[in-house]
C-alpha cells in the first residue's frame, strides 16, 4: 500500500521513522512518502521536505513566519493529491497537520492521526472537528482515553512509542572515548530542537556550567544545526556539543537539564534526574498563560498528574534558578531519590513497549476495510 506521512518536528521524526519500521514489517509493499527527517529518511521512501523548514513554535512565532507555513500547507496538500496514498498518517504537529487532514477528508482520502493533539490542554471544541476529519486517532498517553471518551469519541490506545525507541537503543560502549570525555560525571543539556528554543535557553544553560567544576557537560545537538551554530551560545567553556546520540548521553548521565517537549519523558526513561526549563516570546506566554488549563508542561508531571519534576518557566528559567535545582539533583539524596522513585512509577503507568507495532497493525487494517 502506499501511504504518506507528516512529521513536522524531530519527535515525529522519531516516531515516524519506527511506525515506517513496523509497517514495512507487516506490509512488505508498503510505499512512503513524506514529511519529516534523517530518521524517517533512513527507513526508506521519498522525503518531500525536511521539518526543519517547518517546526514553528508558539503563536508569535506562527505569525512572524506565516508566508513560510502557507507555502509549506501549500506544497503538502497538492503533493499528497499527486501521490493518491491509500490512506494519510498525520503525526502530532496539530496546528499544520489538522489542516491537512481537513483538505484529505474533503478527498475523500482515509485520515490516520498518530499522537493526538493536545486538545486536552486548551480549546477543548476543538474534538468536535477532530470527530469530523478524523477517521482514526491513536492516543499514547493514559489519560487521553477518558477525555475523549468524555466528548463521545472513540479512539484506539496505543501506548507510548518513546517505549519503543528506548527499548530498541543499543548503548555505545565506546561512547565516552569516542568524544574524549573524561571520568567526570556527566550533566547533560537537552535545549531542544528548534533554533527559538536552542537561542533562548541555551545562554542560560550555559551559564551555569562554570558553577560546577566538578562535572562535565554535554549538549545534545539536534542534527538540523551546525556545531558553529551551538559556539554562539556555549563560548569558550569547552563544552561538547555531540550530535544523534542523545540516547547515548541520557544513558551515561548523571543529572540533565532539559527543554519542555518529548526529551522530558525520553529523561526519565533513562532515569536520568532532572529539571525541565522553557521560554518563549513574552507574548506567546502570556496569550499561553490565559489559554492553557493544565498545571504542568512537561509530560511527566501530566502523566502523573502530580509534580515530579521541576518546572522552570519564562521568568523563573535563569541561571541562579537552574544552579539552585542542579544542587540539589546531585547534593540532596532525598531529593534525588525521591524522583528516581516517581520514575519506576512513571514506568509502570505507561506500560510495556509496542505502540510502533500496534498503530502499524490498525492502520493496514483500517486501509484494507477502506479498500474494500
Amino acid at each position: 500500500m502506499k501511504y504518506y506521512l507528516v512529521a513536522g518536528e524531530a519527535s515525529g521524526d522519531l516516531h515516524g521513522a519506527n511506525l515506517m519500521k513496523a509497517l514495512k514489517e507487516l506490509d512488505t509493499e508498503a510505499q512512503f512518502r513524506y514529511f519529516g527527517g534523517d530518521l524517517m529518511q533512513a527507513e526508506g521512501g521519498t522525503l518531500v521536505k525536511h521539518y526543519a523548514e517547518m517546526a514553528f513554535m508558539g503563536f508569535v512565532e506562527v505569525v512572524m513566519n506565516l508566508n513560510t507555513i502557507l507555502k509549506n500547507l501549500k506544497h503538502c496538500k497538492q503533493d499528497i493529491a499527486a501521490y493518491q496514498p491509500d490512506v494519510l498518517v498525520l503525526i502530532d504537529f496539530p496546528g499544520f497537520n489538522l489542516k491537512i487532514a481537513e483538505f484529505a477528508k474533503q478527498h475523500g482520502l482515509l485520515v490516520c492521526y498518530y499522537i493526538s493533539p493536545k486538545v486536552w490542554a486548551w480549546n477543548q471544541k476543538r474534538v468536535l472537528k477532530i470527530k469530523r476529519i478524523v477517521d482514526h486517532l491513536f492516543c499514547i498517553l493514559p489519560f487521553e482515553v477518558d477525555f475523549y471518551k468524555s466528548w463521545g469519541m472513540d479512539i484506539d490506545y496505543v501506548g507510548n512509542p518513546l517505549l519503543d525507541a528506548v527499548d530498541a537503543f543499543k548503548p555505545d560502549n565506546q561512547f565516552l572515548q569516542k568524544y574524549n570525555l573524561n571520568t567526570k560525571k556527566i550533566i547533560a543539556l537537552l535545549p531542544g530542537s528548534r533554533k527559538q528554543e536552542i537561542s533562548r535557553l541555551l545562554p542560560d544553560m550555559a551559564s551555569v556550567i562554570t558553577n560546577f567544576p566538578n562535572y562535565q557537560f554535554v549538549i545534545a545537538g539536534a542534527p538540523s544545526f551546525a556545531p558553529a551554530y551551538y559556539d554562539t551560545y556555549i563560548g569558550d567553556t569547552k563544552t561538547q556539543v555531540i550530535f544523534n546520540a542523545t540516547y547515548d548521553i541520557l544513558a551515561n548521565a548523571h543529572a540533565a537539564v532539559v527543554a519542555s517537549g518529548t526529551a522530558t519523558l525520553e529523561t526519565a526513561l533513562f532515569k536520568v534526574p532532572q529539571i525541565v526549563v522553557y521560554k518563549g516570546n513574552p507574548l506567546t506566554i502570556k496569550i499561553a498563560r490565559s489559554l492553557i488549563k493544565i498545571g504542568f508542561i512537561s509530560l511527566v508531571n501530566l502523566i502523573m498528574d502530580k509534580l515530579v519534576v521541576k518546572e522552570l518557566i519564562q521568568e523563573y528559567c535563569t541561571p541562579v534558578n537552574i544552579s539552585e535545582e542542579l544542587n540539589k539533583l546531585i547534593d540532596d539524596n532525598a531529593y534525588r531519590n525521591k524522583m528516581l522513585a516517581n520514575y519506576d512509577l512513571l514506568l509502570d503507568k505507561m506500560g510495556a513497549p509496542g505502540a510502533s507495532g500496534k498503530t502499524a497493525g490498525l492502520i493496514i487494517n483500517y486501509a484494507k476495510k477502506n479498500k474494500a
